[in-house]
């Protein structure tokens, strides 16, 4: 992946502005009030064919149209070298500042460093970049999300039994940060094992599909944490009528589709996020770039544990 994000991007300094091959591009904002006005933002987002992500485009669009600056946004269609092209697009726009949330934390780099040297500020949001500087990071933190995680799936499991892991997709911030916070909470429960852990790259299906080959190899399991809610929505297919009974599941993102589970009794937890601010507080902060404000190099958005008992605190997710 990483081989054709650098070819792709070398392709894109030859050629010049090349398509950008997205799956549409939005517009928000016109009209508006503060210094956001003459601000013209680029946004690329990993993928949209995952209610999460729609949820932070959401956030963005609202934001910007609030404070009156132009954004565009496109979908990288979880395509590393699609995304290096879209980012070096914007930086031939003369974008004022971009907004990149990375497929891949590595590949995202050179068009970063591209974004850099012409003085176009970049915040990364829900993913960071590694190996290039950005204006901010603008995330949740992952790592206390993967201990609340672990801690929350011991408790349903009784803090003994078998569990496995679905990893979202390889090379990504929040999936590394995810797993590691995962990994270290559970290390406080000595009679819980991990006995497997496999990728399924943030998908439904390949949750699914990943859950029904571990469960041949894995009968026993009694518990599932899923780096994602849209692969703990596959898993939970997968199980069938063990889901929430013989095997608890744990989720992260606290998406709608999320909630729903929890409320169904199939889901135990989700680890929300707020996407949407997460959208808003980059747009926020992309303007106050564009506008020469230095910024902390971090944001952190809360996250929490949602469950059956307090799903009423998420009701407007």
């Amino acid at each position: 992946m990483r081989f054709h994000a650098l070819a792709a991007f070398g392709a894109v300094l030859t050629l010049g502005l090349a398509a950008c091959g997205s799956s549409g591009t939005d517009s928000a904002g016109s009209g508006g009030t503060t210094a956001g006005g003459d601000v013209k933002i680029g946004m690329s987002i990993s993928t949209l064919n995952n209610p999460y992500f729609v949820q932070l485009r959401d956030g963005a669009q609202a934001e910007a149209k609030k404070l009156g600056a132009t954004l565009t946004v496109t979908d990288a269609q979880n395509d590393a070298s699609q995304q290096v092209n879209q980012v070096q697009n914007f930086t031939s726009q003369s974008m004022k500042a971009i907004i990149i949330n990375p497929v891949d934390s590595d590949a995202a780099a050179p068009a970063v460093k591209v974004a850099e040297r012409s003085n176009i500020p970049v915040i990364a949001v829900d993913r960071g970049v590694n190996g290039a500087k950005v204006a901010q990071t603008v995330a949740s933190d992952n790592v206390a999300g993967g201990k609340l995680a672990a801690e929350q799936l011991a408790k349903e499991i009784g803090e003994k039994g078998e569990v496995v892991i679905l990893q979202g997709v390889a090379g990504t911030s929040a999936s590394r940060d995810r797993g590691q916070g995962f990994t270290e909470g559970i290390k406080a429960y000595p009679n819980i094992k991990v006995v497997a852990q496999q990728p399924a790259d943030f998908d439904r299906t390949k949750g699914l599909d990943v859950m029904t080959n571990l469960l041949q190899s894995h009968p026993g399991i009694t518990g599932v944490f899923a780096e994602n809610d849209e692969m703990a929505l596959g898993a939970i297919k997968a199980l069938g009528a063990k889901a929430g009974k013989e095997v608890k599941v744990v989720g992260f993102d606290g998406t709608p589709d999320g909630l729903k589970a929890i409320e169904a009794g199939t889901l135990a937890a989700s680890i929300a996020q707020q996407p949407a601010l997460l959208g808003q507080q980059a747009v926020q902060n992309a303007v106050k770039a564009a506008n020469g404000e230095q910024l902390p190099a971090t944001l952190d958005v809360p996250v929490k544990v949602a469950t059956k008992d307090n799903l009423s605190e998420f009701a407007g997710s």
